[in-house]
């Protein structure tokens, strides 16, 4: 009987010597993370999805700021992808093999690192349309953000190579135990992804948005000053303005709630012994990433009517129609 019980707490109970043990948890407790989760991940592919086939569809929506959003979007999506695997750690144990393992990590590590690197591109975009509105077209034009959109997804897949290299290489090196996904990273790769995905894009990104706030408050403040001259050339100049000062808002808004998801990410890495970075022992830090995915495509349907003119479009399927991509819903 008791050799029963000790095989049922193992991970692979025909391996009593080598399989790891179940982190065992009350049936209620492990019944509400995996509806939470799987519910958590099914709402961010759905609405991302709709992030992504709205602005690849509609002609209207093919903007340079857009196309960052939609970066955004495709990384939500791949978080929202992956995240059954996050389900499959709730009994702490891995099912799925050594060289799954692997690209699990690669792969969040990669998509971490170019939402990171989406977010000060999206800073960037919003800082020269606020403070430098006439130099904007000439500057952030589509085929430079295409770009740098590319540079940032093929960075992020060679930092991440970079980073775990000798995890790559052999997956189980890290494990105690089969049933075990451990990555290791060292003092110098750590204190390298701190600075390089951390510190360095959160000091850019807040920077360049309090400069943004600054000159938003002043253009405001001169508007209400009736400093601007009531014209209908001025008067679309200050609509303009406007526009652009509501994007620079609801993307600040989406960059608040990031660092927010983020931060404990970070936090957890940089202050976990040795430096160990255990599926397991990170789940909840690493949901909060996944939260964010979810949270960033709620935040555009609150702020962005073109988001909710198209999700009905695309809802009641007018986008199967011949000419919906030339449809106007700005």
């Amino acid at each position: 009987m008791m050799e029963t019980l000790e095989g049922g707490e193992l991970c692979f109970p025909q391996l009593l010597n080598t399989s790891c043990r179940k982190q065992m948890r009350p049936h209620s407790e492990a019944m509400l993370l995996y509806i939470l989760l799987s519910s958590i991940s099914l709402l961010t592919v759905a609405l991302n999805l709709l992030v992504i086939i709205s602005i690849s569809h509609f002609r209207q929506l093919h903007t340079p700021t857009n196309l960052l959003l939609l970066s955004l979007a495709v990384s939500d999506f791949l978080a929202g992808l992956l995240m059954p695997v996050e389900i499959l750690l709730v009994g702490s144990c891995w099912f799925l093999g050594d060289l799954m393992c692997a690209l699990s990590f690669f792969a969040v590590f990669t998509i971490i690192s170019a939402s990171v690197g989406n977010m000060v591109l999206i800073s960037v975009d919003r800082y020269v349309a606020i403070c430098d509105p006439l130099c904007y077209p000439t500057k952030i034009t589509q085929r430079r953000v295409k770009i740098c959109v590319c540079l940032c997804w093929v960075c992020s897949a060679f930092y991440s190579s970079l980073i775990q290299k000798d995890f790559l290489g052999q997956p189980d090196r890290y494990n105690s135990c089969i049933g075990e996904c451990v990555v290791v990273i060292n003092n110098i790769a750590g204190a390298v992804e701190l600075v390089l995905t951390f510190i360095v894009p959160i000091t850019v990104i807040i920077v360049l948005y309090m400069r943004v706030f600054v000159v938003a408050v002043s253009q405001a403040r001169a508007m209400r000053s009736h400093i601007v001259a009531v014209t209908l050339q001025r008067s679309v100049t200050v609509t303009a303005k406007k526009s652009e000062r509501k994007a620079a808002r609801t993307l600040g808004i989406v960059i608040v709630v990031f660092l927010m998801c983020f931060c404990p990410y970070y936090c957890v890495s940089l202050t976990a012994q040795d430096n160990m970075a255990s599926a397991s022992s990170e789940t909840f830090v690493v949901s909060l990433v996944y939260v964010n995915s979810c949270l960033n495509p709620v935040i555009y349907a609150f702020f962005y009517p073109w988001f909710r003119k198209s999700i009905k479009l695309i809802v009641t399927l007018q986008i199967l129609q011949s000419d919906s991509c030339q449809a106007n819903i700005l």
